[in-house]
């Protein structure tokens, strides 16, 4: 019997789905330490829970380890993993397990990927592809990058999360305003990168013991940048059935090279990454934690595999066994359009249902009355699923054609 703690510092619906899936694992006692009292928790998940824990703040490590240490007297002294989902968490996790003694991501290799700034250090020094970048410590410590860089520039906080806070900036006067409203000092800086021009992937993996056994590459329409710059752009991500041609060749040798340098042993990584438009290929940046915005239930569908499942099976101590790539799979991403504080109509769903639902494996659908999403992920999604990549790339296509969600 393993005995294992989920860090959960809100009761989120995407985490506690993860939750919920890791309490299923027959050989697992497991148990969760929170900032939420037990209440914002669903009652049939409370009972499968073996411990529960409230602490004053579940992102703080030593909040954190003295949680875990009242959950290990209840399972007698037995503790073997504790692990958590979000990005924000994995150097206070890191922390945390190294109080205990507990195996898991070091808090060096947790800090490279947090720490995006010194990400694409420790990614430039291996000689990997990265954009330039500047972590700015004043306005002219930006200005001096803007020139020699030269324009347009993305300008983001050096440990973000899910593109907040990012925005672009097409010139000069663009970033001076910028500084002027997130004013850069040592104690605060401001990472500043080159704007990468081109196809945009992400490269999704599973590490066991410092072996990368697993990868699944993901395109992305349009780039999540452009989705956060246009509220209303309905956006999809496609997962093509077969990854292992020559056009991925580069990051298929990058992405593991880009691993190992910043340390990961086990776990799930989520890497996006460009394409230039002269074939060149440059890492983003790299997140220890699964991916979001849906890609582990599309990941799932492309594999015939439960990936909630695995991931937390592996993090509590199981084995992986890396499934074989059986589908393409897709998903379109609807966003509301217009102004007004609710949803008033969803067009197009009988033409959509009409022309590809023999495609779609799972749909979230907004409904009247609903407030709008402050998220990119948008109000609600469809996955589709087929043996040909191009089916399910031209389905999406006409999906985000048919369908328009509308405020009002």
């Amino acid at each position: 019997m393993r005995h294992a703690i989920f860090a959960v510092p809100f009761a989120l619906d995407n985490t506690i789905k993860f939750v919920r899936i890791a309490a299923q694992i027959p050989d697992l006692r497991l148990a969760v330490v929170s900032q939420d009292p037990i209440q914002r928790f669903p009652e049939e998940l409370q009972q499968r829970l073996a411990g529960f824990v409230q602490v004053r703040d579940a992102m703080n490590p030593r909040d954190l380890a003295d949680g875990a240490r009242r959950i290990a007297k209840s399972f007698g002294g037995r503790l073997d993993q504790m692990f958590g989902i979000l990005e924000q968490l994995q150097v206070p996790l890191a922390e945390a397990r190294a109080m205990l003694g507990l195996p898991g991501l070091s808090v060096e290799a947790a800090t490279n990927f947090r720490d995006k700034a010194q990400m694409k250090d420790v990614l430039r020094a291996a000689d990997l592809p990265c954009a330039k970048h500047e972590l700015a410590h004043s306005p002219q410590d930006a200005i001096r990058f803007g020139e020699t860089c030269g324009y347009p520039l993305v300008v983001k906080p050096p440990a973000g999360a899910g593109g907040k806070s990012t925005f672009r900036v097409e010139n000069r006067g663009e970033l001076e305003s910028a500084m002027r409203q997130m004013p850069p000092h040592p104690q605060n800086p401001v990472l500043l990168e080159e704007f990468m021009q081109g196809e945009e992937f992400s490269f999704d993996t599973v590490t066991v013991d410092g072996q990368h056994v697993f990868h699944s590459i993901s395109c992305y329409s349009p780039t999540p940048l452009e989705v956060m710059e246009t509220p209303w752009i309905q956006w999809n991500v496609l997962l093509p059935r077969d990854v292992s041609g020559p056009e991925f060749e580069p990051i298929r040798d990058a992405g593991p090279r880009a691993l190992d340098a910043l340390g990961m042993s086990t776990g799930m990584t989520h890497m996006e990454w460009f394409r230039r438009h002269d074939g060149s290929i440059a890492i983003s940046e790299v997140a220890a934690r699964p991916p979001g915005a849906q890609f582990m239930t599309l990941i799932s569908y492309a594999h015939d595999l439960d990936f909630y499942r695995a991931w937390a099976d592996l993090m509590a101590g199981g084995a992986f066994h890396p499934p074989e790539r059986r589908w393409a799979t897709g998903a379109a991403y609807l966003r509301a359009q217009g102004h007004g504080a609710r949803i008033v109509d969803v067009k197009g769903l009988d033409r959509a249902q009409q022309e590809l639902g023999d495609l779609v494996v799972e749909a979230s659908l907004p409904q009247p009355g609903q407030p709008p999403s402050t998220s990119y992920e948008g109000e609600g999604y469809v996955v589709l699923r087929d043996e040909d990549t191009e089916v399910v790339a031209n389905g999406l296509r006409r999906l985000v054609e048919l369908l328009r969600v509308e405020l009002g």
